[in-house]
């Protein structure tokens, strides 16, 4: 079993600490430090930090964590501390972005058909907020599917370490890609190099229908390894260790 390493260490405490500290305080962060939509009036920009070391259940903070470490580590002994801060860091802000940029481009296709049936923004956005409507001009212009996911993507905060941790998978992949790697419910080793790019074709296919298990944010998880593939791809061509 890998040492578990400095930068690792003090990540994993800091998420702990912000996963068990506000359910003994009874306090609720979400609204300030969840990942929010942008035309949510809860959106913050440190939002894109701070969302990383929120989690919704114990068991997305396990196996985040379990990734950070069992992934992370072999790369934090060959790059280092701040190498490795400043790749997760990196990875976990692109996800973000990618995530809301997304998620924009989805809310304006539905956000449109508000406004051509005669509803200003302000009104559209307060029917967002409460989430339900009488206004038959709505009822007329979208669908009640169309009407859940415009809901669910204005209101529905991010939390988590997973697209950090899906750039650090990725780098991982990249600097060890005959390592042998296994799911839970399909315990059959498969080198890093076929593995990991099978999770990711998972999660694009998942974000782009309408087959998802759960509340997922694919296209954070599609991000963070966009962006962890571009900065360890560069610094292995470089070889900056």
């Amino acid at each position: 079993m890998n040492k578990l390493t400095d930068a690792i260490k003090h990540l994993i405490i800091i998420n702990i600490i912000l996963f068990v500290a506000p359910q003994l305080l009874k306090l609720d962060l979400t609204n300030i430090l969840a990942l929010h939509f942008p035309k949510n009036e809860h959106f913050g920009f440190w939002q894109y930090v701070t969302h990383i070391f929120m989690h919704g259940s114990f068991s997305h903070i396990l196996f985040n964590m379990y990734g950070l470490y069992a992934f992370g580590t072999p790369l934090e002994q060959m790059w280092g501390k701040k190498k490795f801060i400043f790749f997760y860091f990196s990875a976990g802000i692109g996800a973000g972005l990618i995530y809301s940029l997304v998620n924009y481009y989805q809310f304006n296709g539905i956000f449109e058909l508000f406004i051509n049936a005669g509803l200003t923004d302000s009104e559209t956005l307060s029917i967002l907020k409460t989430g339900s409507t009488n206004d038959a001009r709505v009822i007329t212009a979208i669908t009640q599917e169309q009407f859940n996911k415009i809901t669910s993507l204005y209101s529905t905060p991010a939390v988590g370490a997973s697209g950090a941790v899906y750039g650090v998978l990725v780098a991982f992949g990249l600097y060890f890609k005959d390592a042998k790697l296994a799911l839970i419910f399909f315990p059959v080793p498969i080198a890093a190099k076929y593995f990991i790019p099978v999770m990711i074709l998972g999660d694009l296919f998942f974000g782009m229908t309408k087959y998802s298990v759960g509340n997922i944010a694919h296209f954070a998880h599609i991000g963070g390894a966009l962006i962890g593939f571009i900065i360890a791809w560069y610094w292995k061509k470089i070889n900056l260790k």
